[in-house]
């Protein structure tokens, strides 16, 4: 923290409209830092554009860390009656709908690696002889949509136990079959109703929602949902995301 002042001691107004321009174009704002934050700069003084976004980074892993002291492990996101569900549930990807990946169902398998203690891999059948949850909860988009879903699956926390999951390990990593990756701090995905979904509405998980599975996390926003997951790895190592890469907010609670 004392860095960061330091840092934003030395910067005006007029040297970081450009910086603040750019991240204007990557919706940063949207992930959590906000205006006010922002203003915090007017009265500072910096010479490069590196040193304003090592304070926006500051300032965004200080977000992250706020958001994380407040979540609730036992804090639900609200649930909704069938009769709210939306209809169509969107599609949403950072590629066209004709581009999802068809995954055969026979000889899928989900990897596993990292603290896992169980690293055998689970076919979809194994997966579905599990104990299953359904639950209509809403999808927050971060580009400003929302919309209220009905899904089915694993709860993810009664996974992690099954295959030794290091619970005291810091994050779990997901890798997608669409080049897709992200990651959750691991009492977001020990929450209750983050879940491994295979179905959606009752029948199993259409591909343009993710088959054979995607993980529902209701406490997040919805980049936090990947779909198409191939591969789950538990680690202390900060492992980013697609989006979180390219500046988004890494906590990013809904």
């Amino acid at each position: 923290m004392r860095k960061l002042f330091k840092a934003m001691r030395s910067v005006t107004l007029d040297d970081i409209k450009p910086e603040l321009k750019k991240i204007e174009r990557r919706n940063f704002l949207r992930q959590g830092l906000s205006l006010g934050a922002l203003t915090m700069l007017s009265g500072c003084d910096l010479s490069d554009s590196k040193s304003v976004q090592s304070v926006l980074d500051a300032m965004s892993h200080w977000n992250d860390g706020v958001q994380a002291a407040i979540f609730s492990k036992t804090t639900l996101a609200p649930t909704y009656p069938a009769s709210a569900i939306t209809k169509p549930f969107p599609f949403n990807a950072f590629y066209a709908e004709s581009r999802a990946p068809k995954i055969d169902g026979a000889t899928y398998r989900l990897k596993l690696s990292g603290k896992i203690k169980d690293k055998r891999p689970w076919s979809v059948e194994e997966l579905r002889k599990l104990p299953q949850e359904s639950q209509i909860t809403r999808h927050i988009c971060v580009e400003g949509w929302s919309a209220i879903g009905q899904w089915g699956g694993v709860p993810f926390h009664l996974f992690l136990d099954l295959v030794g999951a290091d619970k005291t390990a810091k994050y779990v990593g997901f890798k997608c079959a669409d080049g897709y990756y992200t990651s959750l701090d691991m009492p977001t995905a020990r929450h209750p109703q983050t879940i491994l979904a295979l179905d959606y509405a009752g029948e199993q998980l259409p591909v343009k929602y993710g088959y054979p599975m995607k993980l529902r996390v209701p406490t997040k926003l919805g980049f936090k949902n990947p779909k198409h997951i191939t591969e789950v790895f538990v680690t202390n190592d900060y492992p980013g995301g697609y989006w979180e890469d390219e500046g988004y907010n890494w906590f990013s609670g809904s």
